[in-house]
């Protein structure tokens, strides 16, 4: 069994420079654990790693799909899990990196997903009653049917919601009856990062001013140009639907902005529901005032301590 570091944390916290950092020193490549990251187009406001970074180091799971298109758990497990061996019979690091919690985990953990097809008819369905009734009805439905799927979907995710749904009207068998875990074939240095609540907060805020600097608005209207509605659900994430609104005369670029940068704060606290400080699994990293080469040396000293220790 090889070893794959994985990189964890909320948005902002530095995740990628870090990774950037291993990749380098280790011969390793980075499979993107994002779940907005995998959609084309959406660049900037994803912070997807720029050209100059992927020239330097192979990434893998960006750009998968259009904002039109279905990626589902399934998908990124599958082509996560072909990524990783493929990198290690290279004779290559993996090193895993993203905040999606529920990738993080499945892939680590092994779980078994059901290769249910996308039922439209069905979904759009759904999508209506969450439009009329709210997520929050379609979720008590999940509490009634799956419980142990709604203990861990977010009740305002309304794509998980609704897909958790579809699965069970689709085969008759609750969604989490379908899942089962089996160890993946590789073993895990799992490292958090953390910061001070304020400090992360700070850095939040600077990123998304300079997302707006580069160009944002101009790349959600080059989004729509290409004939893709403001209403998918990659559209309605963070910063595009603040940016739709803006664009659409509901809302001035200022508040567009904090509102923008209000929901990443939310997200990023929503975050440490998945990863857990006291998760004996994760070795966290406190990144306050310490830069990607310090950061990664603490990473090496604990890669090299757990290899020490299997001999």
């Amino acid at each position: 069994m090889e070893w794959v570091v994985v990189v964890v944390g909320p948005t902002a916290v530095g995740k990628s420079a870090l990774a950037l950092t291993l990749a380098q020193k280790l011969n390793g490549e980075i499979v993107s654990a994002d779940s907005r990251q995998v959609y084309r187009y959406l660049d900037i406001g994803t912070a997807k790693p720029t050209p100059q970074e992927r020239a330097q180091v192979p990434h893998h799971l960006i750009d998968v799909v259009n904002p039109d298109e279905t990626f589902t758990l399934a998908l990124f497990l599958e082509k996560a899990r072909h990524a990783i061996e493929d990198i290690q019979l290279r004779g290559r690091l993996p090193l895993v990196v993203g905040g999606s919690g529920q990738y993080i985990w499945a892939l680590v953990e092994g779980w078994q997903v059901p290769q249910v097809p996308p039922d439209e008819d069905l979904r759009r369905r759904l999508e209506e009653r969450a439009a009329g009734e709210g997520v929050g009805a379609l979720f008590r439905e999940l509490e009634q049917i799956d419980p142990q799927a709604a203990e861990r979907i977010d009740p305002n995710n309304r794509r998980r919601v609704i897909r958790a749904l579809e699965v069970w009207y689709g085969t008759g068998t609750p969604f989490s009856r379908l899942q089962g875990k089996i160890p993946p074939p590789f073993k895990c240095l799992i490292v958090g990062l953390t910061a001070r609540r304020d400090v992360l907060y700070q850095r939040i805020d600077a990123r998304i001013d300079v997302m707006v600097e580069r160009g944002l608005v101009a790349e959600v209207e080059g989004v729509v140009t290409r004939g893709y509605s403001l209403a998918l659900p990659p559209l309605q994430g963070m910063g595009y639907r603040e940016m739709g609104l803006f664009l659409h005369g509901q809302m001035d670029l200022a508040t567009a902005v904090s509102r923008f940068k209000y929901r990443s704060h939310d997200f990023a606290r929503h975050q440490y529901a998945w990863f857990r400080p006291r998760d004996e699994r994760i070795h966290w990293l406190d990144t306050t005032g310490r830069s990607s080469e310090e950061l990664c040396g603490e990473v090496l000293e604990l890669l090299s301590g757990l290899e020490a220790g299997i001999r």
